[in-house]
């Protein structure tokens, strides 16, 4: 089954340098970009994370420090990168709570400004847990009945994370919808404001904190009852985009203060 498009949506993946999304780097990306056409254009980045790719790491997805050595890092291509998906949904593997949160830290990073709003994410794995929980090597397996050749390799990943998807809509036609909106809910666990999940949203859609002494709170109200907690956020070892959605919420405070 084919994709029903209302705009491109970009298959992604990454091969770094471990899984901690603040201080792990990018070593690969690959792009897969499906237009509402059909037609498709891929590109594929070798990086330099600029810090030390562990032997178990390197054992896993095979990329050598020796490999990346002269390649660019993040920062120079990073423009390339955003221009390739800024008009376009994303999909992944586990890409809601990894891939797209590691993603959003390496485009602020490289000082270019990266968010969600004009797009959904459909987490392919999400759909794939929900329907049949296996791996991604299973479930190329599973539902195109093909063996995965190159696991763990960025290109190799991003076209099976695609043509997994097209398999679950034809699999599941009565229960999943041709649609991106619909399977980016359907592949969402929980609403988060940001891609850590440091900060979540109540059943009135206010944004609390999801950690700490102060879990379950709205965060205006513990901004407005200990200011000191805020500075505490921005100074502490918490992702880029966690302390950019913090800031947006402290200036949207200050600002409705100010009107009333």
């Amino acid at each position: 089954m084919q994709l029903k498009l209302n705009k491109p949506i970009c298959f992604f993946d990454l091969e770094t340098t471990g899984i901690n999304i603040s201080k792990d780097r990018i070593v690969e990306i690959s792009v897969l970009k499906v237009f509402p056409n059909g037609t498709q254009e891929s590109k594929t980045w070798l990086v330099n994370p600029e810090m030390e790719i562990s032997k178990e790491v390197v054992a896993i997805h095979g990329i050598s420090n020796e490999k990346v050595a002269n390649e660019p890092n993040f920062k120079a291509i990073a423009k390339d990168v955003h221009n390739m998906i800024k008009d376009s949904d994303l999909g992944g593997f586990n890409s809601n709570r990894f891939d797209i949160p590691l993603l959003a830290e390496e485009m602020l990073r490289a000082d270019v400004d990266f968010d969600m709003k004009n797009r959904v994410a459909v987490d392919v794995q999400t759909i794939f847990h929900k329907m049949e929980k296996r791996t991604l090597s299973a479930a190329y397996k599973f539902y195109c009945d093909k063996d995965l050749e190159g696991a763990h390799s960025a290109e190799a990943d991003t076209n099976a994370t695609y043509e997994v998807l097209k398999a679950q809509l034809d699999r599941y036609e009565e229960d999943l919808e041709n649609n991106m909106k619909f399977l980016a809910e359907f592949s969402t666990q929980r609403r988060f404001a940001d891609f850590a999940g440091f900060i979540s949203f109540d059943k009135d859609g206010e944004e609390c904190f999801s950690f700490g002494k102060h879990k379950g709170k709205k965060v205006t109200d513990v901004l407005n009852q200990e200011p000191g907690y805020f500075g505490w956020l921005l100074n502490a070892d918490f992702p880029l985009y966690t302390k950019k959605v913090l800031t947006a919420i402290q200036l949207k405070q200050k600002f409705n203060d100010k009107l009333f």
